[in-house]
């Protein structure tokens, strides 16, 4: 078992006093036989109202509700969680689905129904062109390797590009581009999974990792894939690697954009300023 301590701080800066709307806030992580929260703060300045459920997908979700105009927003999020996923390969598929192609049982199709729909799948899509290059119909291969295959290849074939500015870039962009954001990498995973015929979901969380030109302190995402007798595993095409303990995740969905960490609305002149710090650090 490891523990992290994880401190998500979210500022943001007005030109003058606004009125505050509802904001959605998607900061705890998904508790599981994986994962543990151990304690949890939320602190919100000005003072608001929670009000917790859980969405369709059971992600644990606040709702905040403000009173009181103001010039600041401050969100900041305290959380020491402890990870039991220290064998992330320790796992078997179902005999059916262990060699790629295979097809789900009826009644699972039913429940991932959503997470197998894609944006095209003409043979004219850059998609479809590119997850042809990685795989040959007929090419004899395990479900997790060619899974794999394709994590590590967006990892080394494509440059890690921050990006601040709200929304994910579709696969066509990437794929023109050659580079894209951790959000970018997962749409990507995603979209080339779901072509293949695999159930995927988009997943945000954190990241424990040094510092570097990928990781200086932000949220995360990647994505997971549905495997039959192994659930739902995460595979990290930023990095490369099959999803531990060094990965928390908060909130899962069919789509990015559906589970920003936080949202909301103001009443007010326009041009907000954010800024967000994200530190995740192993405690002994």
């Amino acid at each position: 078992m490891r523990r992290f301590k994880i401190l998500h701080r979210t500022y943001y800066n007005f030109p003058d006093m606004v009125q505050l709307g509802p904001h959605t806030l998607r900061l705890r992580p998904k508790e599981g036989h994986e994962l543990r929260i151990e304690s949890s703060s939320l602190n919100i300045t000005p003072a608001a109202t929670l009000r917790w459920h859980n969405d369709v997908e059971d992600n644990s979700v606040a709702i905040a509700t403000f009173d009181t105009p103001t010039r600041q927003l401050v969100i900041a999020s305290e959380i020491i969680i402890q990870q039991f996923n220290e064998a992330p390969l320790d796992f078997l598929v179902d005999a059916y689905a262990a060699n790629y192609p295979f097809a789900y049982e009826a009644e699972d199709r039913i429940v991932l129904a959503p997470y197998l729909l894609t944006v095209t799948r003409q043979a004219s899509d850059p998609l479809a062109k590119w997850v042809a290059s990685l795989w040959r119909a007929g090419e004899p291969i395990q479900t997790y390797a060619l899974l794999q295959r394709l994590c590590v290849h967006i990892n080394q074939s494509f440059t890690y590009l921050a990006r601040e500015q709200p929304g994910v870039q579709t696969p066509a962009d990437t794929l023109a581009r050659g580079t894209g954001s951790y959000r970018d990498f997962a749409n990507l995973f995603i979209e080339a999974a779901r072509h293949l015929g695999l159930a995927a979901r988009f997943v945000s969380g954190y990241l424990y990792a040094e510092p570097s030109a990928a990781n200086y302190g932000s949220t995360h995402a990647w994505a997971d894939v549905f495997l039959p007798g192994a659930g739902w595993k995460g595979f990290d095409p930023t990095i490369g690697k099959i999803v531990g303990t060094d990965h928390t995740a908060v909130a899962v969905a069919r789509l990015p954009e559906s589970v920003p960490p936080v949202a909301g609305s103001f009443v007010g002149p326009p041009g907000a300023s954010l800024d967000v710090g994200v530190w995740v650090t192993e405690l002994k």
